[in-house]
């Protein structure tokens, strides 16, 4: 492939007129842009499949990109596109279409007018974004309708200057297939990854710190949320309406509220993940049919709230120091365990005569006065009260008399180890 060198001048406009003359006969090149040059001009005198290598420094943004290139800055990450804090910095409308290396800025604040940083249009597939800074912008990587694309090891901040729910999600998906997130660091906006209405995608290996939710799932199906680490959001995953999808080893710490939210998610796999430090660990809200396996919810204050949920598949979990371990209102008995397996409870006071690491007792998290409390949380005051201690010791002597609930027959006298928790463990 043949380089062909811009003459460094002054006068922005002269560079890009320059260089026009040098692509139309260079056909595909990797071109160098000196910094300053107007590269809408550069992307308009340039061929499909050349390669605008820029150089350190500022660059005009609000560009549009209508053809197969690649735009690729220096190792550092300085060469800068510098939006008009109007609109998109650089938005997308052919296929094939890479962004690598750059800092891409200070797009518009609209969120109605889906202002980004990187804007992929529908006819944008299997655009490529990685590597790059995306930083104060509204959302940082809005995906409207581009199939297979790729956003990947980019750090994505938002604008830490308006509120919260005045900020843009760090990425966006719209009906986007095939789409893959994966390795970003991504923080200070809305929700890190917001997808709605899409299907068969990956979000993986993504680091989410200081925003509302990390992943916020809309009616995506097929897909996969796999080995993320949320920190200090107000939710981690927040996974709704949605089906047959994976979410597997991921991690979430210090959350505000959930660390894992299922709400109207069927027909899924929940395996592996790792809660530690949140209001609940886990609610599981009208979410049917899933199989929930091998994840451990730590130090929560509710471990699992469990409503208005049918036939799901509970099994190999860890429940350690949570407050309450379970809260489940109803009237009905619900088996946690499958297959002469169940779930490790740190508060289980059973024997395990026979060796097989299996409790030699059901372990029944909730009780009769639990259920008084969660609907008169006035009650509490009668907890160390004469009468409540012996309705608990009739429970315990007479299991009958219980009102229903979580029943697991098959405690786990030790808790299971999963890639992800030995994933927390290392994390600094």
């Amino acid at each position: 492939m043949r380089r062909v060198t811009a003459l460094r001048v002054d006068a922005a406009r002269a560079a890009g007129l320059i260089l026009a003359a040098a692509w139309t006969t260079a056909g595909a090149a990797t071109v160098d842009i000196p910094a300053g040059a107007r590269l809408q001009d550069a992307i308009a005198a340039a061929a499909p499949g050349d390669v605008l290598r820029l150089a350190p420094g500022d660059y005009p943004g609000n560009l549009v990109i209508d053809k197969p290139l690649t735009l690729e800055g220096p190792p550092g990450r300085d060469a800068r596109i510098l939006g008009e804090r109007k609109g998109r910095t650089i938005w997308v409308r052919a296929a094939d279409v890479t962004l690598r290396r750059l800092s891409i800025r200070h797009s518009g604040l609209s969120l109605p007018d889906m202002d980004a940083g990187v804007f992929l249009d529908k006819t944008a597939a299997r655009a490529r974004i990685a590597d790059n800074d995306i930083l104060d912008n509204s959302v940082g990587v809005y995906l409207w309708g581009a199939r297979d694309a790729l956003v990947e090891n980019n750090r994505i901040v938002g604008n830490t200057g308006l509120r919260v729910n005045e900020r843009g999600n760090g990425v966006t998906v719209w009906n986007a297939p095939g789409s893959k997130v994966a390795g970003n660091d991504i923080s200070e906006g809305r929700d890190g990854i917001f997808s709605n209405n899409s299907r068969e995608n990956v979000f993986s290996g993504n680091v989410f710190h200081h925003l509302r939710y990390a992943v916020h799932y809309m009616y995506t199906n097929d897909s996969e949320v796999s080995g993320n680490v949320s920190r200090d959001n107000d939710i981690g995953y927040a996974i709704m309406f949605s089906r047959r999808l994976t979410v597997r080893d991921n991690i979430a710490v210090r959350s505000a509220h959930q660390g894992l939210m299922l709400n109207a998610t069927d027909d899924s796999r929940i395996q592996g993940n790792v809660v530690v430090d949140a209001e609940k660990c886990v609610f599981v809200y009208n979410a049917n049919l899933n199989e929930l396996a091998d994840n451990r919810f730590q130090d929560c204050g509710i471990g699992v709230h469990y409503t208005g949920s049918e036939g799901n598949r509970i099994h190999g979990n860890a429940f350690i120091q949570n407050q309450n371990q379970v809260k489940y209102v109803g009237t009905r008995y619900l088996e946690w365990s499958l297959d002469g397996r169940g779930n490790y409870w740190s508060d289980l006071s059973a024997f395990d005569l026979d060796g097989d690491g299996i409790g030699d007792t059901a372990y029944r998290p909730n009780g009769l006065i639990d259920q008084v409390i969660w609907r008169a949380p006035n009650a509490r005051l009668l907890l160390n009260s004469p009468a409540v201690t012996i309705v608990r010791w009739a429970q315990s002597q007479f299991p009958a008399i219980l009102p229903g609930g979580v029943i697991d027959s098959a405690p786990l006298m030790a808790p299971p180890v999963s890639p992800a928790w030995k994933h927390y463990e290392a994390l600094p």
